[in-house]
């Protein structure tokens, strides 16, 4: 049997070189569990002790794996964190460890290749240098903030005081990941090496610092910068500003932004055993926070959703080198770039030629955005470029391992494509559909091989939405299931398995949703206090506003399918029937229920309340908790009836939908951990109080009626992680 030795060892080379060499043998990415810092603090202790004697000259902390560093402490072990005390306890275990490292008299390098985060850049932070690899998987972040807490193993006390005030609030407050280049920029980086031959350059620095003679990469900054970073009004400036920044966007919603600025504020000029004790302590009180618990169930059901084994037991999953991408415009030109970005051959199909330039036109524009925003070189955008192709006719798709429909959203068109398609692709290629809201199973019905068909419905813009629905039909094959899924993964999107049905599970949400706010304004609410009270509860936009960016069109259209399949429930709003005939379609035409200037918001278009025969708005006429109670409640409504009709087969399943397919505020965990938050019981109640007052489109799903009778919530009934 092989030796499988614990992470971390410690090994020294025939120079004089240490080498404290994480390699988990048990777990993809290293991470530091309780385990793992143990034998660290044994290492650290052995080299503070002398046990090498005179032999060692310098300590390099490196890492075993192909493509990472070390991806930050156990989340398993944040999640059991006891309290507030328990936590700043653990924090002050992290910090001691560190501090040792810290403080060890040899010169200490951490070598990183791969991906650095949260705990593992503390650890490095540590360390007296830190040598990056130049390769594309090499990021450097502090995602602390994501999970609602902050770095407390000393990563906000020891980051400012490298790179300074404000480059570190660019990390610590957001969560970001840094390139290498922009990392040696910073003053983050002191070397950025190549990845061939990186083990050995690290060697000869690590020599070099033994002499003394390591070339560091120190921080460059001007007059401005020494002032704002460096002196107390500057200093106060700065995380003023930061401060009205954090509230201004998420509304004093998250509290781990504004407790990180606590911390800078109140720690930023003690010298660093007395700003650690503050860090500890922060840390154990965030650990406490409704947020921070949210937040862990978000990444918890985000992991999730990438595990299909235990969806689909025994299925197979197919590699997907060489793709097809039928239908040249936003949506399919996105798709496109989007796979070409991971390393996939694309081939574009469409029946015009100005078609193909415009997708792949679109495609360029994506890559060059990347270029200009510094996430790639311009040669690494030009080889991904490359992997595009386009074309009017079938030539090359008989080597394709998968095809993506993306034409116009008409069955009949749909279902022509899509039979066509067939007779020119391998047996075994996968076709699927990028529909919004037409049946796959009708679609299938064209097919001669309707196992090897499903839906692949991803949420405009491509590059940002994370979302992706893979809608099985009746005779999709958990083969295909499987592929499909482990492509959405690939491709960086996270995929939620849902069956066939109108809307399938994020759009048949938002339809009860957007027409409520509809029944909003035809009572004479202001469209400012509708998207006020959205906004103010945590959605990224208001539903008004929705409207006009999903485009007042697709929204008619989107809606006329539900009211079709759902009946009274899902009937229009009439301020959304008395759209259809005027030409008000939203941001894209610049004329919805806001005004637009060469793309611009100009504000309320005040017109639109004549021109569709509404009251004179009064601002403040339905308190914003009856708005807010009226919109929450009719998308929670929906989601039971989407666990009755089977369409999804977990609460987990609507809260992963809801958060990255319409950016439900994750500080709230989710649409049913919200709800069940609340007790079924208490819903139920306010949906008879809404029925009463509103009619029939509030009457209580039959499931939650049961719920409530039998005292559970949605994650008892139906599961998540």
């Amino acid at each position: 049997m092989a030796d499988r030795s614990p992470s971390p060892l410690l090994t020294l080379d025939p120079e004089g070189v240490a080498w404290i060499t994480f390699a988990d043998p048990d777990r993809k990415l290293n991470v530091l569990d309780e385990g793992v810092m143990r034998r660290l603090a044994g290492h650290i202790q052995e080299l503070a002790s002398g046990g090498h004697g005179s032999r060692v000259r310098a300590v390099v902390v490196f890492s075993g794996k192909i493509d990472s560093f070390l991806a930050g402490a156990d989340v398993d072990a944040i999640r059991n964190i006891q309290g507030p005390s328990d936590g700043e306890v653990k924090a002050r275990l992290g910090q001691e460890i560190y501090t040792q490292l810290a403080d060890l008299s040899l010169p200490t390098v951490a070598a990183i290749h791969g991906i650095c985060l949260g705990g593992g850049l503390e650890l490095a932070l540590a360390c007296d240098y830190r040598i990056l690899s130049s390769h594309p998987k090499t990021r450097l972040g502090l995602p602390e903030v994501q999970l609602g807490i902050l770095p407390g193993w000393g990563g906000t006390t020891r980051l400012p005081r490298l790179v300074g005030l404000r480059a570190s609030l660019d990390l610590l407050l957001t969560g970001k990941q840094v390139r290498p280049d922009a990392a040696r920029r910073m003053g983050l980086a002191d070397v950025v090496l190549p990845p061939e031959g990186f083990r050995e350059g690290v060697r000869r620095f690590a020599l070099r610092a033994a002499e003394g003679q390591a070339q560091g990469g120190p921080r460059r900054s001007g007059v401005l910068a020494r002032l704002l970073d460096g002196t107390g009004p500057g200093r106060r400036v700065v995380l003023r500003a930061a401060r009205k920044k954090v509230l201004e966007q998420t509304l004093g919603h998250y509290p781990a932004p504004l407790k990180i600025l606590d911390v800078l504020q109140e720690g930023g000029r003690l010298p660093v055993d007395r700003a650690l004790e503050i860090e500890a302590r922060a840390f154990g009180e965030l650990t406490a926070t409704t947020t921070h618990h949210n937040l862990l169930h978000v990444y918890s059901l985000r992991e999730d959703a990438k595990k299909v084994d235990r969806r689909l037991p025994g299925s197979v999953t197919s590699a997907v080198a060489r793709m097809g991408v039928i239908g040249a415009g936003v949506m399919g030109g996105g798709i496109a770039q989007l796979a070409a970005h991971k390393g996939i051959s694309v081939r574009m199909k469409d029946i015009r030629d100005d078609a193909v330039s415009g997708g792949l036109r679109h495609a360029r524009e994506l890559f060059s955005k990347e270029v200009a925003r510094r996430r790639m070189t311009r040669q690494e955008a030009e080889v991904r470029m490359a992997r595009i192709s386009g074309t009017l006719d079938y030539r090359g798709f008989e080597g394709l391992d998968l095809v993506v429909e993306a034409v116009v959203e008409r069955m009949e068109v749909k279902k022509s494509v899509l039979a066509e398609t067939e007779e020119r692709v391998r047996p075994d290629t996968i076709l699927a559909t990028n529909t919004s809201s037409l049946s796959v199973d009708e679609m299938a019905s064209a097919l001669k091989r309707p196992d090897r068909f499903c839906g692949m419905h991803f949420f405009n813009p491509v590059h940002r939405m994370p979302l992706v629905e893979i809608i099985r039909g009746e005779q999709t094959s958990a083969d295909t299931l499987s592929t499909v899924h482990a492509l959405a993964i690939r491709m960086g999107k996270v995929p939620v398995l849902c069956g066939d049905g109108p809307g399938f599970l994020v759009n048949r949400i938002l339809g009860p949703y957007l027409n409520e706010a509809g029944h909003l304004l035809t009572e004479g609410v202001a469209i400012q206090d509708v998207d006020r009270a959205a906004t103010e509860f945590g959605m990224p936009m208001g539903p008004v506003r929705l409207l006009d960016e999903v485009g007042i069109d697709v929204a008619r259209h989107a809606g006329e399918t539900l009211h079709e399949a759902f009946g009274a429930r899902m009937a229009p709003a009439p301020v959304l029937e008395r759209l259809a005939p005027t030409d008000r379609l939203g941001r894209k035409n610049e004329r919805g229920f806001y005004r637009y200037r060469e793309g611009r918001d100009a504000g309320v278009d005040e017109s639109v309340y004549s021109d569709l025969r509404l009251p004179d708005p009064e601002p403040g006429a339905l308190a914003q908790e009856e708005i807010r109670r009226r919109l929450v409640l009719v998308m929670i409504n929906e989601a039971a009836r989407i666990l009755e009709d089977g369409i999804v087969e977990r609460a987990a399943d609507v809260d992963v939908g809801m958060i990255m397919g319409t950016g439900f505020p994750p500080f709230r965990g989710g649409l049913l951990r919200f709800s069940d938050h609340q007790h079924p019981r208490s819903i139920l109640e306010k949906l008879w109080e809404m029925e009463g007052k509103y009619g029939t489109r509030f009457t209580p799903a039959p499931l939650l009626v049961e719920l409530a009778r039998d005292n559970r919530g949605f994650y008892r009934a139906f599961g998540g992680p």
